[in-house]
């Protein structure tokens, strides 16, 4: 069974004129980490007493929407943080929060990069400016209209009997072994990318390709789409450069692999289920 992350956030673009700022959450992006509370080594997003009393530059601010009641705010900041806040990187994060609050601050996270790299017009090169409705830049030039940028992605978990094809990529730490994954292509279906990917770098050829689940994955602005493939023929040669290692192992004897919180844990389980089940 996948983790399904309930659908507790309504996102928007405007605040509402009446509401109650009192509960606001803020997530306050540094120089790519996020300011936060941590609570017994937990982070939690800023409230809005200590935003009120937060001694640093604030940049930008973007209202994301609701969430269990909080607004919910994704900010530029610039400078050094006063005693009790800590900046912790999106990984610091991922496991160590449930999965609604991870998204809430890969959003933050990647409206402000978005922000950020898209104050020009890239057509033109006139000043962008809000879009009255939507997420979105708009030059009032041109009229060029620019949405936050998301890069889909296949991870694939490529399957031979009660093996699974696991690799290591040149730059992971040492031991950890995970599932194949690569970015689509202009042109390309997700089936076919998920082809030309495991191609490219095991050079094995696979068939049977099933859609699993996704999960959006903001390192820096991916939503990876998880798939099963079996495999069909060829043998293991790595690419160059980009694929360290890659090996056949059994269900019940497998490295070291990634958390349960990551979409590669989730299709590893998931075969591992299967072959049980049949047993």
């Amino acid at each position: 069974m996948w983790p399904i992350v309930p659908n507790e956030f309504n996102p928007f673009v405007k605040l509402p004129d009446d509401h109650d700022r009192s509960q606001s959450w803020y997530f306050i992006c540094i120089k790519g980490r996020i300011a936060c509370i941590s609570e017994q080594g937990i982070p939690r997003p800023i409230n809005v007493d200590e935003y009120r009393w937060l001694d640093i530059e604030i940049l930008s601010e973007h209202y994301m929407g609701q969430f269990r009641g909080h607004a919910c705010f994704a900010v530029e900041g610039s400078g050094r943080l006063p005693e009790g806040y800590a900046l912790a990187g999106l990984r610091e994060w991922l496991g160590r929060v449930e999965p609604a609050l991870f998204s809430l601050a890969g959003r933050a996270q990647q409206i402000v990069a978005w922000h950020d790299t898209n104050r020009y017009c890239g057509r033109c090169g006139k000043e962008m400016n809000d879009h009255p409705e939507d997420r979105a830049k708009t030059c009032t030039d041109c009229e060029l209209i620019v949405y936050p940028r998301l890069s889909p992605s296949i991870i694939v978990l490529v399957r031979r009997d009660e093996e699974m094809l696991l690799a290591r990529n040149a730059n992971w730490p040492g031991g950890m072994y995970s599932t194949l994954a690569g970015f689509v292509e202009p042109g390309e279906s997700i089936e076919q990318t998920v082809h030309r990917e495991v191609f490219e770098e095991v050079a094995l050829r696979v068939d049977n390709v099933r859609y699993l689940g996704s999960q959006s994955w903001p390192f820096p602005n991916s939503l990876m789409l998880g798939f099963h493939a079996t495999y069909e023929g060829g043998e293991i040669l790595c690419q160059q450069g980009e694929i360290v290692d890659a090996r056949w192992f059994r269900y019940d004897d497998l490295p070291d692999v990634p958390p349960a919180t990551a979409i590669s844990r989730w299709l590893i389980d998931d075969f591992i289920n299967e072959v049980r089940a049949d047993h």
